[in-house]
């Protein structure tokens, strides 16, 4: 990166795999961030810092209380919604409480409560265009939520997981539409085919991608989006991937 991706940034699920390294790499920057919130279910965990139960809500906004009293009226610059499930469940073992559960994680999420502070970090700004720079919404999404690809269902059915990646990713679409007049970008990253506690790449018989490696070509690829990306699916390298 050539220069601050954003002044503030929060990643949700940071207490491991992906939204660790995200962290981990933001701070180790030349050009870190000012503000990074490092969010996660269990923060009294020996990883955690700052509780964010996505699917808790006065956990969450207790977590934008304390977020907008550090950032005074500055605004979050950039939320990356990494937190999420999985579920291996299948087309027999299937139950609609499993179903209910997952869709509670990976599409609700925490930005209805956080947009206040995004919008406020858009206006004050003083940029044209969009930016992480100036206010984004970055969701961690897969390609096993792409409808367009359907990789892989014989061998990884997943059904709560991969409906509810779907439906995330036509939330970011919507979002992107709405959200474009207030100066906020919204985009879905697929982090490719991770080595984490989630297991999908074992599943599909993937090569391992390695967190590190993943987490480099997200930060580039963030650097990298404006106002022609915002609305947009892309993979960690950057490439265009089917809805």
């Amino acid at each position: 990166m050539m220069a601050v991706l954003a002044r503030s940034v929060l990643v949700t699920g940071s207490n491991r795999g992906i939204g660790l390294e995200l962290v981990r790499q933001l701070a180790a920057s030349p050009w870190p961030p000012h503000h990074i919130f490092a969010t996660c279910r269990h923060p009294e965990g020996p990883r955690g810092k700052v509780s964010v139960d996505t699917v808790n809500v006065p956990s969450i906004q207790g977590a934008v209380r304390a977020v907008d009293s550090h950032l005074k009226d500055q605004g979050l610059n950039l939320l990356i919604n990494n937190a999420g499930v999985s579920s291996h469940a299948t087309l027999h073992s299937l139950d609609s409480q499993e179903m209910l559960s997952v869709f509670a994680t990976n599409v609700v999420g925490t930005l209805q409560e956080f947009l206040p502070l995004l919008e406020k970090a858009a206006k004050g700004a003083g940029k044209e265009g969009l930016s992480c720079s100036r206010a984004a919404v970055i969701n961690v999404s897969t390609k096993l939520g792409s409808i367009g690809l359907c990789l892989g269902v014989l061998q990884a059915p997943m059904y709560p997981y991969r409906a509810s990646k779907a439906a995330q990713n036509m939330v970011t679409r919507c979002l992107a539409v709405e959200l474009q007049e207030k100066g906020i970008l919204c985009a879905a990253i697929h982090p490719g085919w991770v080595k984490t506690d989630m297991g999908t790449e074992e599943v599909l018989g993937c090569a391992p991608l390695m967190v590190e490696h993943s987490v480099r070509g997200i930060l580039t690829v963030l650097a990298s989006l404006s106002q022609d990306t915002s609305g947009t699916f892309l993979d960690w390298e950057g490439n265009s991937l089917p809805w």
